[in-house]
């Protein structure tokens, strides 16, 4: 156990110092339970949405797992100072838990983020529903050697546009 632990902490360090690595004021939590395993995603989707249509917003499907350190990067780079207020102001965010691979997957076959691309997966729907963006190439399955200007030109590049007066 010893040498697992050893392993990991240096990976950990290899990724955290690598150049474009995210870099976050504190480390990277894991047990924060970022997915609910026991919610109901398609009805956690039609509620996103409607809160959508009613804020001029657009809805971010995060696919992932709580076991998922890349997915943990992924949360904590959106909640922080730089993209928490874009995030806010633009999306919804609901969290799919997919367990193991067993869960979900009638949700990432519709929106179209294959599961052997890795996770986080992510979509991009719009107020409406329909899918405007969805990760077919694992983009964000590596999420910690992301750079926080990474995440910001994904959020500003999907952003409902502004509201005509």
């Amino acid at each position: 156990m010893k040498l697992y632990r050893l392993i990991w902490t240096l990976a950990l360090a290899i990724a955290v110092a690598a150049p474009g690595a995210v870099c976050f004021s504190q480390p990277v939590r894991r047990e924060k339970e970022i997915y609910n395993e026991r919610a109901d995603a398609h009805a956690e989707i039609k509620e996103a949405l409607e809160k959508a249509t009613a804020e001029h917003k657009r809805v971010i499907l995060v696919f992932g797992a709580n076991w998922c350190y890349d997915c943990h990067v992924l949360d904590a780079a959106f909640h922080g100072s730089d993209l928490a207020p874009i995030l806010a102001a633009n999306y919804e965010v609901v969290h799919v838990d997919i367990g193991k691979g067993d869960k979900n997957q009638d949700l990432m076959t519709k929106y179209e983020v294959p599961m052997k691309r890795g996770i986080p997966g992510l979509a991009v729907l719009d107020a409406d529903g329909k899918l405007v963006y969805s990760q077919k190439n694992g983009e964000f399955e590596n999420a910690r050697a992301l750079a926080p200007k990474d995440f910001l030109a994904f959020l500003n590049k999907w952003k409902p546009e502004a509201k005509s007066r």
